[in-house]
Parts: structure tokens; C-alpha cells; sequence
């Protein structure tokens, strides 16, 4: 016998949910390996919160340290109340478009119906060739503003396809996984005192990110699908699937 600790995972799955999470990445899996430019027609996106100060992780203040020198003591801080809410959209070529909500305003089925129409507009700026051929895909989670009718309504119109994304998953969406961790990791530990700050910021942070990091994230992608499968639909991270 030996003492452990309980793995912290977003929800404990249902039967259904579980199932659900394999027939999706089984499906997805499927698409990618039957159509070489599947991934690459894949536009995916969401939202985060964005701090005017993101306490470093504990990993990120370590230091180097001599076994005779005293353990170093640092004083719990706290993420700052200024703070602004990002929204973003990525392919495997990089970033497509980004917005900040303005201050007060509730990411509601109303504000949201309007993101897919300014998305469609970058679409046809900055990726010509997906705006003449229509042969693009929007991927976003579940939440009720991007399953409102309204929405819905507007993806129909515009015949732009919608891309399962199974529900409790942020394990399987690449914003959860790689462009939010990647984008506060870089602001984490330093300060902004004005919101104007922390978007010019994190704009800068976004259009860092590199081509080749954009599509790295979506091979891991396909790999999460595959460790989902051999999971049976349970939370992987954490777990040897192999």
C-alpha cells in the first residue's frame, strides 16, 4: 500500500461524456488521416481572461541553490482586478484574428454572434486563399454563447461547417492546451497598471508565437486524439496511455 494524492481533473465524466470524447476524437482522427488538407482548413479559437498581474508559478521562481544556503521564501501573491478578455482565433499558417472585449461587456449570445462575422472578415484578409475556396472549418468549445441559435443561425448562412468539440474537454481544444498556456507563461510574474497596457502586451505575446509552434500544436492535437481513444475517453494528462 501507499499513500497518494487524487489526480484534480475538470470533471468527473459521465458514461455518456466519456463516449462521447472517443466517437468525437475517433471521427476527427478519421477525417485527418483520410484528407491531407483537413487540419490545415481548421480555424480554432476561444476566450481567456488576460491579468494585469499573473503571480509567477512556483516552477518559474525557483532558483539555483547551494544544500547550505536556507530555502527561499517568497510571499503569496495574487492575480491583479485589472484584467481584459481576450479572444482568439489560430490555423496551422498562425494567428487569424484576435479581439478584446470591452470593459463591462458580458460575452453573451448577443456580443457573440457578432465574433464570427468579424472572424469571416479577417478570413478574407488574411487568408485569401480559405475566403475563395470557402474550404475552412470553425472549431470552439461549448459554451452558450457559441451554441445560441443566433450563432448558429450565422455559421449556416455563411456555410461555414462546424468542427464537434466534446463537452468538459479542455484537454482536446489547442487554445486550453497550447496558445493560452503559451501566452501567459510569457506575462506571468510582470506588471501592468492599465488595460490598455495588457492588450498592446499580449498582442505583442500572440504574434510572437511562431508558424512552426502553431503547427506543432496541431500534431499534438491528432496525438491527443489518439491518447483520448486509448484512454476510453478519460482524462489522459497525467496518465500513461501507451
Amino acid at each position: 500500500m501507499r499513500r497518494v494524492t487524487a489526480k484534480f481533473v475538470p470533471r468527473l465524466l459521465t458514461v455518456e461524456q466519456k463516449d462521447d470524447r472517443m466517437s468525437i476524437c475517433t471521427d476527427l482522427r478519421d477525417q485527418a488521416q483520410n484528407n491531407p488538407y483537413f487540419m490545415s482548413s481548421v480555424i480554432t479559437g476561444d476566450k481567456c481572461w488576460v491579468y494585469g498581474y499573473d503571480p509567477e508559478t512556483k516552477q518559474m521562481s525557483s532558483q539555483w541553490n547551494t544544500s547550505s544556503s536556507p530555502r527561499l521564501k517568497k510571499a503569496r501573491q495574487v492575480k491583479s482586478n485589472i484584467k481584459t478578455m481576450l479572444i482568439a482565433f489560430f490555423d496551422t499558417d498562425g494567428l487569424v484574428h484576435h479581439e478584446f472585449v470591452p470593459t463591462g461587456q458580458t460575452v453573451n449570445k448577443e456580443f457573440y454572434k457578432t465574433v464570427p462575422q468579424r472572424l469571416r472578415n479577417a478570413v478574407r484578409r488574411h487568408r485569401p486563399e480559405k475566403w475563395c475556396s470557402g474550404n475552412w472549418i470553425l472549431h470552439h468549445d461549448n459554451a452558450p454563447a457559441h451554441r445560441a441559435v443566433t450563432t448558429n443561425e450565422f455559421l449556416a448562412k455563411h456555410n461555414i461547417p462546424l468542427l464537434p468539440q466534446p463537452f468538459y474537454s479542455p484537454d482536446l481544444a489547442p487554445c486550453d492546451f497550447f496558445l493560452f498556456p503559451q501566452l501567459k507563461k510569457t506575462i506571468k510574474g510582470r506588471r501592468f497598471d492599465y488595460i490598455a497596457d495588457i492588450q498592446a502586451n499580449a498582442t505583442r505575446q500572440l504574434r510572437a508565437i511562431t508558424k512552426s509552434d502553431y503547427q506543432r500544436c496541431f500534431l499534438q492535437w491528432q496525438e491527443r486524439w489518439n491518447k483520448c481513444i486509448q484512454a476510453q475517453g478519460h482524462y489522459f494528462e497525467g496518465d500513461k496511455t501507451n
